[in-house]
């Protein structure tokens, strides 16, 4: 599910973090950055942005020279399929193999710009294979305390299925708890969606 936050609004990000990286390979692609234009795919996607205009210029100027884009997973099939889609796209990202409850272990505080997350299930993957409740707030948390003032969390939760509902319930009443001094929480609904789609809520941290 889209978050939105490929608007304008939200970039250039010096430190944009994923933390749902094998699940997310989208956002991931768009917010890299390119390889060094001196390189062999770096020259290949210069000379195909500039075919292409604006849209992939959003995508180059979003993270900067300077910026980084980290992604977790703690699965290594989806820490090995991000990387070999980043190396054919020609751009770069950290990509760790790491809980996203621990991502204050790479970025210090108040030094992040953006946060994307899925929680839940990923929709056509493994059932089996689902974020819990207790490791997505403290998550949360550790996310909030890395962002900057300014800064955004969007946040996709899935829920339905093998994972239930614990979780999403757990992450709103969560979310309620948020200091209306320092953040401005915002979720949505889905008017005429059927089958529990998914929520996606947006803090912003003041």
């Amino acid at each position: 599910m889209g978050t939105g936050l490929d608007a304008a609004a939200v970039f250039p990000y010096d430190i944009d973090i994923n933390p749902s990286g094998g699940h997310t390979h989208e956002h991931i692609i768009r917010r890299a950055r390119f390889s060094s234009p001196h390189s062999k795919a770096g020259r290949a996607l210069h000379r195909r942005n500039s075919r292409q205009g604006p849209r992939h210029g959003a995508a180059l100027r979003a993270c900067g020279e300077a910026g980084r884009v980290l992604a977790f997973d703690v699965q290594e099939d989806a820490v090995r399929q991000t990387n070999e889609l980043l190396a054919r796209e020609g751009k770069h990202a950290e990509v760790h193999l790491d809980s996203h409850a621990h991502m204050e272990n790479y970025a210090a505080p108040e030094s992040v710009d953006c946060i994307v997350f899925n929680f839940g299930r990923l929709p056509g993957g493994d059932p089996h294979i689902f974020t819990h409740a207790d490791s997505s707030i403290e998550a949360v948390n550790a996310g909030l305390r890395l962002l900057k003032p300014g800064g955004v969390m969007a946040l996709a939760i899935y829920y339905g299925g093998e994972n239930g509902y614990g979780e999403r319930d757990a992450l709103l009443a969560h979310l309620k708890t948020l200091d209306d001094r320092k953040y401005s929480v915002l979720v949505c609904d889905w008017a005429n969606r059927r089958n529990d789609p998914p929520i996606p809520a947006f803090i912003f941290k003041d």
